[in-house]
């Protein structure tokens, strides 16, 4: 027992002869380390800014990361651009990226809700099918899909697109984990003790307790979804259907012949990411409620 108790002194005092410097060195090494991650992945966007401001004549002239002067020529070249097909890009990224979340999300809570708080024949062999459906790369399952999908005729629809987004492996994972852990087995069969549904638990009970889950999982199925190239590039061949990341793909390659368009996919793609920021903003106070009010709770 003595023996237990004098290595933590021994830790103690040997940390306290350490010189002063190399603890602080020590200390602000992780802090360096994450300021040059924010750098690397904050600068491609500070580009993006500087260069979507310039006019044609001064983005391949003026310094790299200096502004310019052109960002409202730039919107308007943009919207008029074959009768402002960028806008049908925009709203059709809206409708595959919210209406695919909503359902995936749907689908992921339910199914995660299922697989953790219900004993069923086959639970660990879903589970575990689930998880190695993780580990599939999307670019393995879209020609598959594909065909499936072309065989029912939904080929070069919004559905080839809103289908295959709503089964995610993922998000039915973090729902099925934070089901574990966010809501208690003693709180449900209390409710079924007083008479209540399943419905009305998981209505009343299990949703509002997993409400922090399902924004986390939205999100990733928001941007994922946003993001999306391969998808909709397989399954879409009429332009009016693109989202933003085919109809900007296909208006850089138009640019390697037509060099004024470079202006145009540059402002495209930084108005393509503020609805991407606006989002973070605007949701993540719910996580901060969630955090005060466990804390205030427990």
């Amino acid at each position: 027992m003595t023996a237990i108790a004098e290595k933590p002194r021994t830790s103690v005092a040997a940390e306290k002869s350490r010189p002063r410097g190399v603890r602080r060195g020590l200390g602000l090494a992780p802090t360096a380390v994450l300021l040059l991650g924010a750098l690397y992945c904050l600068l491609p966007v500070c580009w993006v800014l500087a260069a979507s401001t310039k006019t044609r004549g001064e983005l391949f002239t003026s310094n790299a990361f200096a502004p310019g002067t052109g960002l409202l020529d730039n919107i308007a070249d943009l919207s008029a651009y074959r009768d402002g097909i960028f806008w049908q890009w925009m709203a059709n990224t809206a409708l595959y990226a919210g209406v695919g979340a909503l359902l995936s999300t749907a689908v992921s809570v339910l199914a995660g809700y299922a697989l953790a708080k219900f004993r069923f024949f086959g639970r660990d062999t879903i589970f575990t099918v689930l998880i190695g459906g993780i580990l599939v790369p999307a670019v393995v399952l879209a020609v598959p899909q594909y065909l499936l999908l072309a065989k029912a005729g939904l080929a070069n629809t919004y559905w080839a697109v809103l289908l295959p987004s709503i089964l995610h492996p993922y998000s039915i994972y973090l729902a099925r984990i934070y089901a574990a852990a966010a809501i208690p087995d003693a709180l449900l069969e209390a409710g079924r003790i007083d008479g209540a549904g399943e419905h009305r638990l998981l209505r009343v009970v299990a949703l509002p307790l997993m409400a922090p889950g399902m924004v986390t999982i939205f999100l990733f199925q928001f941007v994922a979804i946003w993001n999306n190239f391969l998808l909709p590039f397989i399954m879409l061949a009429d332009d009016e259907r693109f989202p933003l990341t085919v109809g900007l793909y296909t208006l850089l390659a138009t640019g390697a012949n037509q060099p004024a368009l470079y202006n145009l996919v540059i402002t495209g793609a930084l108005l393509s990411i503020i609805p991407l920021i606006a989002l973070f903003l605007t949701m993540q106070r719910y996580w901060r409620t969630d955090l005060s009010g466990g804390s205030v709770k427990s």
